[in-house]
């Protein structure tokens, strides 16, 4: 009902009670300090701030938290089997519940070992045992297990970045500072660390170290980790508090002014909004061929007239396979073979991979005077649109747009989101292979401008095109 910005909203909500919970945790854990949970909230968030897509995965990102919050504070345990059945529909991360869960109840398990009775134990491993059979009410059951297996066997997979392993050596970021620092509190307090933080810290590190996806896990647990075992407590001055909060008012009051937050606007730039509604205008009914990163959008746009090609559910190796063959084979026959296949009418797609760089061989493709079939009908920064054939009443715009296009949509990039800046380096060596040195020279000039480390292929080629 809120449109767009709503969609927007409940992102930012998600992702704010992700960072909140880890800073009241560390907080509590601190013996009550406020320092130490704002210190957590952020440290959570400088890594949560990579995964701000507007995925199904935030609602499994929320519910660990809330999972942990709960069994920390020993209840409302009747929330947990309500809890698991929303999860097991929303997201396949809820066998995490099932690891939490399994955690708690083994910890208690320890403890009466050990000679120590809590009143709640047996309550919780009733709570745990109903959630997980509670959250087998969903369309795969308690196939979990054998899904995520065959994710990880996938040829899709394999080439997704997310399901990449993150990097551990070099120059140290968020994610791997968090990780080793929260292994050596652990390590050097061994002999006080309660029994269910070796039982999340480990399968949490685990599942973070086989894919990029899944470490929001540590950025959660490990500042909680290291706020409870730091080996020193140091009281500070009572000026403290009122520094603190004076640098996060400074903070904030910089990020506003330079447009970086509380910007109550939709980020439009990076989807396809003027194509969906073009087709919505013109009742565009053709299948669509449309690019793996517009399909979330365009299904919340267009359904249920219009079912996309392809989406991040990547729900069919198959036709994964063949959408990369007609996305990215430079043999035209091997594209329309796939694109005739599947009945495609109506073509919606952006022009790059922007953490690659690589231009998509499809648009290029559609823009020669050959692809006589096609017709582009729209274009903007954001999105092509080609029909075949256009219904009545739509022109057909000029096949040159497109050329003007790959420029407009790399400098929207590049203007929003600057760090992923190689479509200008893709662009430059473009159009240097077609002789077109004056825009070859303005786009390495671009790329070459916002470079964190030396390209020596890049600056050579800039050194060409300016006659040196």
């Amino acid at each position: 009902m809120a449109g767009f910005p709503g969609v927007v909203l409940f992102k930012a909500l998600l992702l704010t009670a992700f960072c909140g919970i880890a800073g009241l945790l560390a907080s509590r854990r601190a013996e009550g300090s406020l320092h130490w949970g704002i210190a957590a909230a952020v440290a959570a968030a400088s890594v949560t701030s990579l995964f701000s897509a507007d995925r199904p995965a935030l609602i499994s990102f929320v519910l660990v938290p809330v999972f942990i919050w709960i069994l920390e504070r020993g209840g409302p345990l009747w929330l947990l089997p309500a809890l698991s059945v929303v999860w097991a529909n929303s997201h396949g991360g809820y066998f995490l519940g099932w690891v939490i869960l399994a955690a708690y109840s083994a910890a208690a398990a320890v403890r009466r070992r050990r000679g120590e009775r809590y009143p709640n134990d047996a309550r919780l491993w009733i709570v745990a045992a109903l959630s997980i059979a509670l959250s087998g009410l969903n369309p795969s059951g308690f196939r979990i297990f054998e899904i995520l297996a065959a994710y990880r066997h996938s040829y899709l997979t394999q080439t997704l970045i997310e399901w990449t392993r993150p990097r551990l050596w070099g120059p140290p970021y968020a994610f791997n500072l968090l990780l080793y620092a929260a292994a050596a509190v652990l390590l050097s307090a061994w002999r006080r660390v309660r029994a269910v933080d070796w039982f999340l810290f480990l399968p949490f590190a685990a599942a973070s170290l086989l894919a990029f996806r899944n470490i929001p896990l540590i950025a959660f647990l490990a500042p909680i980790l290291i706020a409870a075992y730091f080996p020193w407590r140091r009281k500070l001055p009572a000026v403290a508090g009122p520094a603190v909060a004076l640098v996060l008012v400074g903070w904030l009051g910089v990020g506003v002014y330079r447009g970086q937050f509380f910007q109550f606007r939709a980020a439009f730039w990076k989807f396809p909004s003027g194509a969906a509604d073009f087709l919505l205008a013109h009742r565009v009914s053709a299948p669509i061929f449309n690019t793996y990163e517009y399909g979330g959008y365009l299904i919340w746009r267009l359904w249920p007239e219009e079912r996309v090609f392809i989406d991040g559910r990547a729900l069919n190796e198959a036709v994964y396979q063949d959408y990369g063959r007609a996305l990215t084979s430079p043999d035209p026959n091997v594209r329309r073979e796939v694109l005739a296949r599947y009945g495609v009418g109506a073509i919606v797609i952006n022009a790059f991979e922007y953490t690659t760089g690589v231009l998509y061989p499809l648009a290029l493709g559609l823009a020669d005077a050959g692809e006589g079939e096609w017709r582009l009908v729209y274009q903007d920064s954001q999105a092509l649109v080609f029909l075949r054939p256009p219904p009545s009443g739509v022109a057909a715009l000029d096949r040159s747009l497109v050329r003007d296009h790959l420029e407009a949509e790399c400098r929207v990039h590049l203007e929003n989101d600057p760090e992923l800046n190689l479509c200008a380096r893709t662009l430059g060596f473009l159009f240097l292979r077609r002789g077109d040195t004056a825009r070859a020279r303005r786009w390495f000039g671009l790329y070459l401008a916002n470079l964190p480390e030396p390209d020596p292929e890049a600056e050579n080629a800039y050194r060409h095109v300016l006659g040196r």
